[in-house]
């Protein structure tokens, strides 16, 4: 009989380290940055809402706080991360501040998220209560509905 061969040993390898150089070619920082900031800026109802008001024009932050019914201060902090994400823009024109959808041209992750939140919500009540909301508040006089916040 032959002797029984002692079994065949498998030269392990070292685990491999990754190449991050490669991930880093396809996902910049910049890309990194901008996913965080969108879904920081997506994580909050509040926020959502805001920017969805914003899908038929732009609207003045007076607007926007008399359809959110919330405090000038938490509607501006909220506007703020959206503007950090690259979801709206803001102009002045003299004591007002204007926000819109920002131009998907600066932000295509921007573009998609917002395609995204559309498609998801467009049966929402809330959603449509705000729409009618926002229909009212088009109409009224900028400088009557911001009194009460100037004061």
């Amino acid at each position: 009989m032959p002797p029984a061969s002692s079994p065949r040993k498998i030269p392990l390898e070292s685990p491999r380290r990754l190449d991050y150089t490669s991930l880093h070619d396809e996902v910049t920082e910049q890309a990194v940055h901008d996913i965080l900031s969108i879904t920081k800026a997506l994580s909050d109802e509040t926020r959502v809402r805001a920017l969805l008001s914003l899908k038929d024009g732009e609207l003045c932050l007076c607007q926007i706080i008399e359809v959110l019914g919330l405090a000038p201060s938490t509607v501006s902090k909220h506007m703020n991360v959206l503007q950090q994400a690259r979801l709206v823009e803001r102009r002045k024109r003299g004591k007002w501040c204007f926000y819109r959808l920002a131009d998907s041209k600066d932000g295509p992750a921007a573009k998609r998220a917002l395609a995204w939140v559309v498609a998801e919500l467009r049966d929402s009540p809330t959603i449509a209560r705000d729409a009618e909301r926002i229909r009212k508040v088009r109409k009224q006089d900028l400088e009557k509905l911001s009194a009460c916040y100037r004061a």
